[in-house]
């Protein structure tokens, strides 16, 4: 259990900071800015049950996230060869998020074209939430590159990218908002373009 009982401790005044297992490292050291980024894509989720009103359903689910969060930034301030207790991600925590992403997809329209980030404020957070996620797993990707990591994690954070995306897709649909597609920029007709905006079905009327 982390006990916090002085949020300052002038001990990081120097530019180091220390891992999980005490051991002393730069404030560069690539496992903090993967687990740093990963710090702010929860506050964006934290942003979306805050600010949002998504909902039981997802707030359930965004909170679960929540806390899976913490789980992988406790893993990658580990390092592997760390001999005692250690808080590890494993083929559970993917396997939850791709039942999410099957879940909560299979009720959407697919898709013709890519998203313009928009609509309720549960799903622009989700959406930044996303995105920053992304910069997370090439963070991550980057420490990889001379330190090791668990896999795993790299694997939860890609899929938890796709969730995102799609949660924020769900989130436009329980509160009646209009996904618009991108269109590219070419000599289209103001109709052809109109014919892009998809208007969900009320949810209320999605299971008939």
């Amino acid at each position: 259990m982390v006990n916090l009982t002085r949020i300052y401790t002038r001990t990081g005044d120097q530019g180091t900071t220390r891992l999980s297992n005490n051991q002393l490292v730069p404030k560069t050291d690539p496992r903090l800015e993967a687990y740093g980024t990963l710090d702010e894509a929860n506050c964006a989720i934290g942003a979306a049950l805050g600010l949002g009103d998504p909902g039981p359903v997802l707030c359930e689910v965004l909170s679960i996230l929540q806390n899976d969060l913490f789980d992988v930034g406790a893993d990658l301030s580990t390092p592997l060869d760390h001999t005692g207790p250690a808080v590890r991600i494993g083929q559970a925590q993917i396997d939850r998020v791709e039942g999410w992403c099957d879940q909560f997809s299979a009720g959407l329209p697919a898709l013709r074209s890519f998203l313009l980030p928009g609509g309720s404020v549960a799903s622009v957070w989700l959406n930044v939430a996303r995105t920053v996620v992304r910069r997370a797993e090439r963070a991550t990707w980057s420490a990889a590159e001379s330190i090791p990591v668990n896999e795993a994690v790299i694997r939860y954070i890609n899929r938890l990218s796709d969730l995102l995306f799609i949660l924020g897709r769900y989130a436009n649909t329980q509160a009646g908002c209009e996904e618009i597609l991108w269109a590219p920029t070419a000599p289209d007709s103001q109709t052809e373009r109109e014919a892009d905006v998809w208007a969900p079905v009320a949810p209320e009327s999605q299971d008939q």
